[in-house]
Formats: structure tokens, sequence, C-alpha cells
């Protein structure tokens, strides 16, 4: 009994490694005996050619030749065009030149025709001119181009200008009598019938001698010097903020824009009787020419 037991034991030994090494033999074999099959010749050629199809980029207008096919479509379409009935009345009107031409001029030159394709090769559109150019540089120049240090150096000396009047004629005058005054000031550059300029205004008819200038100080021979600090501080800052008015065109607002003359409340020059008072702000009487 032991003999058999010991047999059947190796029997089953051996049927388990027969099964279980059986399928691995079984694959390898398999594997080693598949290979590709040739690729053909042609189908090779194909693969070798370079993509097509989505790549191709179609040209844009104006960039493609003038074949003898464009041409030929060309003198297709205008036999189409004219056996269309443009007179809007019975078929078979008479189509002239003229109304052949007017047709096309309504709506083929512009839109997509033959006409706009064939011009676009032969006389394609001019580009424009650019904003800044030498000849627009040129006008700018001559209409009064100035650099920069130029114009800061005006401006400044148009507010030194502005902050000595108002110091020389208001400075013992409220904010608002002294803003009268420069009102007055830029009300004359403004007008046409003085100087264009703050300074020009100021010191008109300096140079003539004494009483023959507009404001007294201007050509009394005395010295322009301020002497009182904190007047000419602020009457210094006053002339900035009235300059930036004038600069950028802005109204003053202290008497009317007509105002244009002036005089203390002391004197009664004989001008004042053929003007009209517009305004009394302190020691001060505005007048507008009538």
């Amino acid at each position: 009994m032991r003999a058999v037991s010991h047999v059947l034991a190796l029997g089953a030994v051996a049927l388990v490694l027969f099964v279980t090494l059986a399928p691995a033999h079984a694959e390898t074999i398999r594997v080693a005996e598949v290979t590709p099959l040739p690729v053909p010749a042609d189908l090779m050629a194909l693969r070798a050619r370079p993509a097509i199809g989505p790549t191709v980029v179609p040209l844009a207008p104006g960039q493609q030749p003038l074949t003898p096919a464009l041409l030929a479509n060309y003198v297709a379409r205008q036999k189409a065009l004219r056996e269309v009935n443009v007179l809007g009345n019975e078929v078979g009107g008479e189509l002239t030149s003229d109304v052949l031409m007017g047709y096309i001029a309504r709506g083929s030159i512009g839109g997509n025709s033959a006409v706009s394709a064939i011009a676009s090769f032969t006389s394609p559109a001019a580009k424009p001119e650019p904003a800044l150019n030498p000849s627009a540089l040129a006008a700018y120049v001559e209409s009064g181009y100035q650099p920069l240090a130029k114009r800061l150096e005006h401006a400044n000396a148009e507010r030194d200008c502005l902050a000595q009047a108002i110091y020389h004629e208001a400075r013992g005058e409220s904010e608002v009598g002294q803003l009268a005054v420069a009102n007055v000031i830029v009300n004359r550059a403004r007008s046409g019938k003085f100087p264009s300029t703050l300074c020009g205004v100021i010191y008109q008819n300096a140079d003539k001698g004494y009483h023959r200038c507009q404001f007294t100080f201007a050509c009394d021979g005395r010295t322009d010097a301020p002497g009182e600090r904190r007047a000419w501080a602020r009457s210094a800052a006053l002339a900035q903020d009235v300059y930036a008015e004038f600069a950028l065109g802005e109204a003053v607002g202290a008497v009317p824009g007509s105002a244009l003359y002036y005089h203390t409340t002391n004197v009664r020059p004989s001008w004042a009787n053929t003007y009209s008072a517009v305004a009394q702000i302190g020691s001060h009487i505005f007048y507008s020419p009538n």
C-alpha cells in the first residue's frame, strides 16, 4: 500500500508540473513564430509623401497669379452680366455700355467680383500716407513750433509779468480784487485789440515814456523788484493759477470777459464816461466798451 501511495503521489506531482509548464511553452513558441508581413512599395511611397489637406493655406486676395484661367473666368462673367436684364423691363431690352457700366458701378466694383479681382492684380490699392510725415512736420514747424525749453521759458515769463502786475496794481486788495485785476489783463490778451500775451499787455508802450504805458508801474521809472515778501508770495501764487486758466482757455470769472479797463476810486479819468461800468471790487472800478 505504501508503494502504491508513493507512486500515486509522484504521478500527481508530474501531472501538476505538466499542466503548469505546458502553456508557457506553448505561448513562447506562438510568439516566436509570429513575423510581420512585408509593406507594399506603393504604401511605403504614400507614407513618405508630405502631409496635405489642412496644411495647405489658400492665397490671400491679390496674391493669386494672373493666369489665363482667371482671365477666361472674367470674360465668362462679363458675358453673364450682359445677359442680365438690368433695365427692369421686358426681356430683350437694350443693354448699352452705359447701362452695363452703371450696373457694375452700383454693385460689382466694390464687391467680390471679377472686375475687382482683376483690378487688384493690375493696380494695387495705394497705401495711406502715415499721419506723421515730412509734410505734416513742416506745417507744424511753420505754424509756430517751439522746443520744450523755449515754451517753459515763455510760460515762466508770462507768470512773472502777471505777478508783477498783481503786486504793483492791487497788492493791498483782497484776493477777489487782485483776481479782478488779473482778469482784465487776461481779457485784453484774448480780445484781439491788445497784444496776445500777458507780458505784451502789461508792458504795452512801456518804452514810450512816463504816462504812455497801460499800467503805471511799467513806465514810472522805478524798480519793479517787490519789497514785501508776503504780498509778493500771494501775487505769485495767484498769477500761477490765473496763467493756467489763460493757457487752457478757461474763464477767470472775477469780472465779465468784456471788461478791459479799470481805475481806482481815487481818480476819475476822462475815458470813464465813454465806457460802461460793470463792477466795483475794493478800490477799483471795472469798465467794458460800449
